[in-house]
């Protein structure tokens, strides 16, 4: 039960922020030239900041684990290329198709991963998911450029793909967020608390202007890609992925923190990615929305099946 109320106690405030934004389009505060706009600003600003912020921030000292880095990266390479072979042969939009394989691969691994570890594992042993948010948050920006570059348009275009993933402003963030890591270059307190301040602007904007762009009359539409990509990612993802983490040896904080990355719902930069990327951003919003939601339920059976078998 302790389980569910954390997963419950994360996903609910996420909804909250979520129903704020449809309530405003609704009573008419912001209106479809609007909401664009500032998700376009979130887009290149806002996230960029966070993403930069969270990198900047981690402390490789405390977590360094190669070993689960290396399974973790694996991980979602693998998910990336097989969704990349199998989703084109069912799903025949392409506008549809980089939303799907996104949705499956990229988890809400630092709104989700990071309360789900400290509630398990307590905030002095948070070195491991910050290293591996560190890790894997730019690798998921990275194959999410790729995947909505290839299916952005009828013929792919080598040149557009890399100027749009060298281009991409999240690409861009991590890898200076990397650089100053790897430098050990400190930011002058002004800079770092304007940082600050700034990315704890980006999770509840971008879900605001989520939810006052859902539109629940496109559901219907999109139901058998729906279904398809909530059981991929809450259950199908992890039931794989999980059982051979357990063989490989991983238990504890390291097992624990392997669930919140594969039984994550989808990343909410993922609906902001795809609407301005040219994909289809209704689809990407009802991705969020609807993994999120059952995730209470997956997120639970997925941490209380692992600690009744004494792994986690």
């Amino acid at each position: 039960m302790e389980n569910m109320i954390i997963s419950f106690n994360v996903v609910v405030p996420l909804f909250l922020n979520i129903l704020l934004g449809y309530i405003l389009k609704i009573i008419k505060l912001w209106d479809e030239h609007t909401l664009k706009v500032m998700n376009k600003a979130v887009f290149k600003s806002f996230l960029p900041i966070l993403l930069f912020y969270n990198v900047y921030n981690t402390d490789l000292k405390s977590g360094l684990n190669p070993k689960l880095m290396i399974f973790a990266s694996s991980c979602v390479f693998i998910m990336f290329l097989l969704l990349c072979l199998l989703v084109p042969l069912f799903e025949k939009e392409n506008k549809r198709r980089g939303v799907i394989i996104q949705g499956i691969f990229r988890s809400n691994f630092v709104l989700f991963g990071l309360p789900v570890a400290i509630s398990l594992f307590g905030e002095e042993n948070i070195g491991i998911p910050s290293i591996l948010i560190a890790t894997i948050v730019p690798t998921y920006n990275f194959l999410a450029v790729i995947t909505l570059e290839i299916f952005r348009g009828g013929k792919i275009n080598i040149k557009k793909i890399i100027k749009g993933i060298i281009t991409n402003p999240l690409i861009i963030s991590s890898l200076a967020g990397i650089l100053m890591i790897v430098l050990d270059i400190k930011l002058p307190y002004i800079l770092d608390k304007t940082a600050s301040d700034l990315s704890k602007v980006a999770t509840p904007l971008a879900l605001a202007i989520l939810g006052g762009s859902f539109e629940f009359k496109s559901i219907s539409a999109h139901a058998k890609q729906l279904i398809f990509t909530v059981f991929g990612k809450l259950i199908l993802a992890p039931a794989i992925f999980l059982p051979i983490a357990v063989a490989l040896g991983f238990r504890g904080i390291e097992l624990g923190t392997l669930i919140t990355m594969l039984a994550a719902p989808g990343a909410v930069s993922s609906f902001t990615m795809a609407e301005q990327m040219g994909a289809d951003g209704d689809l990407a919003g009802q991705i969020v929305v609807f993994t999120s939601l059952f995730s209470i339920i997956t997120m639970f059976f997925w941490i209380f099946i692992n600690k009744q078998l004494g792994y986690i």
